[in-house]
């Protein structure tokens, strides 16, 4: 392999190296090119009981080849949340901006896709957003799922929080 050849070659391996699969438990090819979906399952570190779906496109070697943009996949992903079991929250973040629970590499550098959970005590759920970090442009690219602990046996480790 010619030196200028191998370059291109080694950052496409480093990228899909770098982009993990998490809990990968589903994946097809949606065309010819090799264009994939993937379907990760998210365990969420601090609440036990429930699982979330994560699906996102990942680009094949001839979509990448084709169309450029060597090191990139695109922003899209959808996500679905569930009670799995007997639920337990631990020290989670109350506030309005809640607190990223998984991230992985979208691209080389710049790109991550990523999910927040969000507690609305005023409904007493859940919420699970999945979205696109990029440093340079955001996304408006989106998906969200809600876990409903109204009415459901769930004990939380610092006491469930009140509304005011």
């Amino acid at each position: 392999m010619k030196p200028l050849t191998a370059v291109p070659a080694l950052a496409l391996a480093c990228l899909l190296a770098a982009c993990g699969s998490g809990n990968e438990v589903g994946e097809f090819k949606n065309d010819w090119t090799g264009n994939e979906i993937k379907v990760m399952q998210l365990q969420d570190p601090k609440v036990s009981g429930v699982v979330c779906h994560l699906a996102h496109f990942d680009r094949g070697v001839w979509d990448r080849l084709g169309k450029g943009n060597w090191f990139e996949n695109p922003s899209n992903s959808s996500i679905s949340c569930l009670q799995s079991g007997p639920i337990t929250v631990g020290r989670i973040d109350l506030d309005k901006s809640g607190e990223e629970v998984f991230d992985q590499s979208q691209s080389l550098v710049f790109k991550q896709l990523a999910v927040r959970r969000i507690y609305d005590a005023s409904s007493d759920s859940l919420m699970y957003v999945s979205f696109s970090r990029n440093i340079v442009d955001g996304s408006a690219k989106m998906s969200l799922s809600t876990v409903p602990l109204y009415g459901r046996d769930v004990t939380w480790a610092n006491g469930k929080p009140t509304t005011e």
